[in-house]
């Protein structure tokens, strides 16, 4: 495993696809500063900033962080890692988790606006009561298996998801999937219809005006299955579009591959969009439930 003085790398416990990569309190405490530079209104305003606090995080590692990173969430053995503060202390606040979110993504590629929040990256709550229009928000069933990005006409290469704060939780756990380990993508992949044009539409919350078409399976330069999924978006034109999607559904949410994970707060998870699945476990109905999130998406750099 790569060594990068002040950041402990370790394989997450629960899988040897994802790398967990630990900030010492020397690396927290020298981030400090060039953090402190820019407030948060700063970086949305200002897109430049963000690579500056970004080359602040990089240069603490001798510029190791960010090729590492990158060959993480590239390589398809892995694709996927979470960064987070060894020790969470009162110096780790709620702009801290901000600053840091927006410098892990800017060290590996450009944040795609989301509509849903207007601007590069998006903060909700899952609470106890909702009367939003999507899975989301909905802390009492399950977000099946999905990928992000199906609904937009811009790139997601990957995606980034930070636990902000909760209070009250129980259950709420991430599942994941790697398509490799899923046992039955082989067959989905070479199913016809998966390689059909579907179009994709979003609820208003997400405040996109148009729809795209595009199938669920695509091949990346190796010939390797890629997907790109959710099971709220699609619009099926014809029969044998709907019970493919259903198949899809089903064998995803059976499959006993899946990983879960119970995140910490502070943990910053990024995934290869192409070949990695995410999705939440019921909670444990509690009325003052209360997890915040944060969520940015992009492309990764050309070079």
């Amino acid at each position: 495993m790569k060594k990068i003085s002040g950041f402990d790398i370790s394989f997450n416990s629960q899988s040897k696809r994802i790398v967990d990569i630990k900030i010492e309190d020397e690396i927290l405490d020298k981030l400090i500063f060039p953090f402190n530079k820019f407030n948060v209104t700063t970086l949305e305003y200002k897109p430049f900033t963000r690579f500056t606090i970004a080359k602040s995080l990089d240069d603490l590692s001798l510029n190791e962080l960010s090729k590492f990173l990158n060959s993480v969430v590239r390589d398809r053995e892995t694709g996927c890692f979470v960064v987070i503060p060894k020790k969470i202390s009162s110096k780790i606040d709620d702009a801290f988790l901000v600053k840091l979110s927006t410098a892990v993504a800017h060290l590996i590629g450009t944040p795609n606006h989301d509509a849903m929040a207007g601007k590069y990256y998006a903060r909700f709550f899952v609470k106890h009561k909702d009367d939003s229009d999507s899975y989301l928000r909905k802390a009492y069933t399950n977000m099946d298996l999905h990928t992000d990005g199906t609904y937009v006409k811009e790139k997601t290469d990957w995606l980034l998801m930070t636990k902000m704060e909760e209070k009250n939780v129980e259950g709420g756990e991430t599942a994941m999937l790697h398509l490799d380990d899923w046992e039955h993508c082989e067959d989905l992949f070479n199913d016809p219809a998966g390689k059909q044009n579907f179009t994709w539409a979003s609820p208003k919350s997400k405040n996109i005006d148009y729809k795209v078409e595009h199938p669920v399976f695509s091949e990346d330069k190796e010939g390797r299955a890629q997907i790109s999924y959710i099971d709220q978006f699609p619009e099926p034109k014809n029969m044998e579009q709907g019970i493919f999607l259903q198949k899809l559904s089903d064998a995803l949410e059976e499959s006993k591959n899946k990983i879960i994970i119970k995140l910490p707060v502070g943990s910053v998870i990024v995934a290869n969009n192409y070949f990695w699945l995410h999705g939440r476990k019921p909670f444990k109905e509690n009325k003052d439930l209360s997890r915040e999130l944060l969520r940015i998406r992009g492309s990764f750099f050309n070079n």
